[in-house]
């Protein structure tokens, strides 16, 4: 966890750094393509902000009232983030739109895009792979923008430099590629929020993820089958219930031995799993 806040932390130094830089030089250089991705970078300042303080948040321990953890926070951190990105999206989309063209952007416009688009590169791998590791729903929300960075970098250099290779005859298209980046961000943020929503609707995982409960569960000694089994994510990690089947004429302390078992080994060989709600039931066969 103290990793996950060490590299949302450095989205924001970096994120930052880079927004001055193209913000500036988009300016100096008349570009609006540039400008319009720095301001995108100016945004991620504020997303990763919102992920360091749900990592932060969903990080406290369960109490009284929250039995299940404070994990929820961090997947309502990514809606906020889905929503903040859309209005952003927005802005800048309808600033592409309605700029007006003054001269020929700068050639030296292009350096930021492509310092940008290495730096957003690193930033992505490192957040989705310890996000998955954690399974931080927020972290790896964070990764996935600074992908669409990455795409928006190059929607924005693509256009520059057919504005620089023929000013003529593309001069407008510096301000069509402003208003791409707009677009980008804004099906980012939807996907975030449509992502972060169904975690907060217990959207079960998907097949493979049930199928491996069920087989971690029978492979314990004495069950003699699972009739249900349900599972929603509260954080980083999975709540499951399970119903297990096993000999109707053995005592209750058998009974609640081998679900104690099937508990254990469930935590144990799968750590995406918090805990295991078990209901033991008779065996029909």
């Amino acid at each position: 966890m103290q990793r996950a806040r060490q590299i949302a932390i450095l989205g924001m130094i970096v994120s930052g750094l880079l927004a001055i830089l193209k913000i500036t030089v988009g300016g100096f250089a008349h570009s609006d393509a540039v400008s319009a991705d720095g301001f995108e970078s100016a945004t991620d300042v504020f997303t990763s902000g919102l992920v360091f303080i749900g990592l932060k948040l969903a990080a406290r321990p369960a109490d009284d009232n929250h039995p299940y953890g404070h994990g929820r926070v961090e997947i309502l951190t990514g809606l906020l983030l889905g929503l903040i990105l859309v209005f952003a999206g927005c802005g800048i989309a309808w600033h592409g739109l309605t700029g007006t063209v003054n001269q020929t952007p700068a050639a030296y416009a292009i350096w930021p895009l492509l310092i940008s688009i290495g730096a957003k590169s690193w930033l992505l791998a490192a957040k989705y792979r310890h996000g998955k590791h954690i399974g931080s729903s927020s972290l790896v929300a964070d990764a996935a923008n600074d992908g669409m960075d990455m795409l928006s970098g190059v929607v924005a250099l693509a256009a520059l430099s057919l504005t620089l290779l023929n000013p003529d005859r593309f001069l407008h298209a510096d301000h069509y590629g402003a208003f791409a980046v707009g677009l980008i961000v804004i099906a980012t943020g939807s996907r975030v929020m449509y992502e972060s929503a169904m975690q907060l609707m217990d959207t079960m995982p998907d097949e493979r993820s049930m199928s491996k409960i069920r087989e971690v569960a029978l492979s314990v000694r004495d069950v003699a089958g699972v009739e249900k089994c349900f599972a929603r994510k509260t954080g980083f990690k999975y709540h499951v219930d399970l119903h297990l089947e096993v000999d109707p004429e053995i005592t209750v302390r058998a009974s609640h031995e081998i679900a104690t078992r099937v508990r254990d080994h469930i935590r144990q060989q799968l750590p995406w799993v918090a805990d295991v709600l078990v209901h033991v039931e008779p065996y029909p066969g």
